[in-house]
């Protein structure tokens, strides 16, 4: 399994020199199965370079996951370049959030007048597969969902393929349960022993004191999770849009002394939207 980053930052894309190492675009993970298949997890502003990346290899059928509806993970799908051609086929699959159909979150963005081009005129298929299922199948890849804690409600997941896990929590309020969402020791249990969990680390305590129930994590809290878990990685994600390269270096930085400390052989680090893990 490869997991590719085409997007880590939180809740507006963001430019400029202070944002060269981590990147501006928001949410978009790549997962590249041992088969080769394509699966996409959200369709944030990271979606655009990743479309442009698919029709360079000549690839046009992907299946796509969300894990919420919120605009940052959604903004880039009218972006997304093979959704224009006639030969590409997308097979979503994924759990209704709030009670909306996953092809009407998807609509939504493209609807008048957010978008010049209607969703009706695109020229992909698209096949829609809502399932809530405890666990379900992609081929090779086994997928396990777990609901968010997060306002409106999402869904965070679990893949696994040839006994490598990979977990993948953003927008996941450690602290704070959520109507729908779960107990931190519900995500304690869900991340246990994974190879790599991806989880929201939005914040810093000093954020938190005026952001608290806003549906994100405090960084430490993301680390007391992959510690107490016993992940092997830790990718830190859904990085602030006010926090430049420099910030989340120190944020780094401070996690692996915690680990040092703790003489955890835990491998902590943030994810930057140009980033390929390999499991």
């Amino acid at each position: 399994m490869i997991v590719r980053c085409w997007g880590a930052r939180g809740s507006i894309p963001v430019s400029g020199g202070e944002y060269l190492k981590y990147g501006g675009d928001t949410t978009c993970i790549e997962i590249r199965t041992k088969d080769d298949d394509i699966v996409i997890v959200d369709a944030g502003s990271g979606i655009r370079r990743l479309g442009n990346y698919l029709l360079s290899e000549g690839r046009y059928e992907y299946i796509m996951i969300f894990t919420h509806a919120h605009w940052d993970h959604l903004m880039g799908f009218p972006f997304f370049k093979p959704i224009y051609f006639k030969k590409t086929k997308i097979f979503v699959h994924g759990c209704p959030f709030a009670q909306a159909s996953i092809k009407d979150i998807i609509a939504r963005v493209m609807a008048p007048p957010n978008f010049p081009v209607n969703f009706e005129d695109i020229r992909a298929e698209i096949s829609y597969e809502e399932t809530c299922a405890e666990t379900f199948t992609i081929k090779t890849l086994a997928v396990t969902p777990i609901a968010l804690s997060h306002p409106n409600q999402g869904m965070g997941y679990r893949f696994v393929e040839d006994g490598k896990s990979f977990v993948f929590l953003t927008d996941n309020e450690l602290s704070y349960q959520h109507p729908g969402g779960l107990l931190y020791e519900d995500y304690l249990k869900f991340s246990q022993d994974a190879d790599l969990l991806i989880h929201d680390a939005e914040y810093d305590e000093k954020d938190y004191r005026k952001t608290r129930t806003w549906g994100h994590s405090v960084y430490k809290d993301a680390l007391r999770l992959a510690l107490e878990a016993r992940v092997k990685r830790l990718g830190l994600f859904h990085h602030n849009q006010e926090r430049s390269d420099d910030a989340v270096d120190a944020i780094v930085d401070d996690c692996r002394k915690i680990i040092k400390d703790q003489g955890s052989a835990l491998e902590c680090f943030a994810l930057d939207q140009d980033q390929e893990i390999e499991l």
